[in-house]
């Protein structure tokens, strides 16, 4: 039988996982781009922070701690896959699938331009253009200083603008991210 406090605590984290989940689940997305394991990242996150729910409550900043559990998890997720990747490259052989200046006049897919990027430059940019989140809130949910925030945030915008193509890249990387966490928007208010 629980107490108050559990009860209390319980009704808490309930509240805390229902404001939550969703974007935690689109962050997983965007981190890995996986729509299968976001779902999973974020549960296993939301697990995580239940166990520790009382640390947790009491930081200074709850959702950043949150982020910063599912970005670990993508990354750990992101290793798992490339040791995987590298282990089943050892028994077939592998097949070069370069496109040599890839056609983006048509449309433009952002994810996948995005998962080509390293995982800190990835995590900036999403946190930054798809979460809209301030430099700040971007380097406490990663566990970084603000100053590498800006610096990854810079050089991956720049690298998705050479992936993209120059013509009108940075625009059509905010809109398309823009659509992407739509959804949230109107989910949030």
């Amino acid at each position: 039988m629980g107490t108050v406090v559990d009860d209390a605590a319980s009704v808490e984290f309930h509240a805390f996982f229902e404001r939550h989940y969703a974007e935690l689940a689109r962050l997983a997305h965007l981190l890995t781009g996986e729509s299968d394991a976001a779902d999973d990242l974020a549960a296993d996150a939301l697990l995580a922070l239940w166990h520790r729910w009382d640390r947790v409550r009491a930081a200074e900043h709850p959702v950043a701690y949150a982020r910063g559990v599912v970005a670990n998890l993508a990354r750990t997720r992101i290793r798992s896959a490339v040791r995987e990747r590298r282990r089943i490259a050892l028994f077939w052989p592998h097949r070069e699938e370069r496109t040599e200046n890839p056609d983006v006049a048509g449309v433009v897919d952002v994810r996948q331009a995005l998962r080509r990027l390293p995982f800190r430059k990835r995590a900036c940019v999403v946190l930054r253009h798809a979460f809209d989140l301030s430099e700040k809130d971007t380097a406490l949910t990663l566990g970084v200083s603000v100053g590498t925030v800006k610096s990854q945030t810079s050089k991956g915008m720049a690298e998705l603008q050479r992936l993209l193509g120059p013509q009108g890249a940075a625009p059509t990387i905010r809109a398309a991210m823009a659509r992407a966490t739509g959804e949230a928007q109107g989910r949030k208010r």
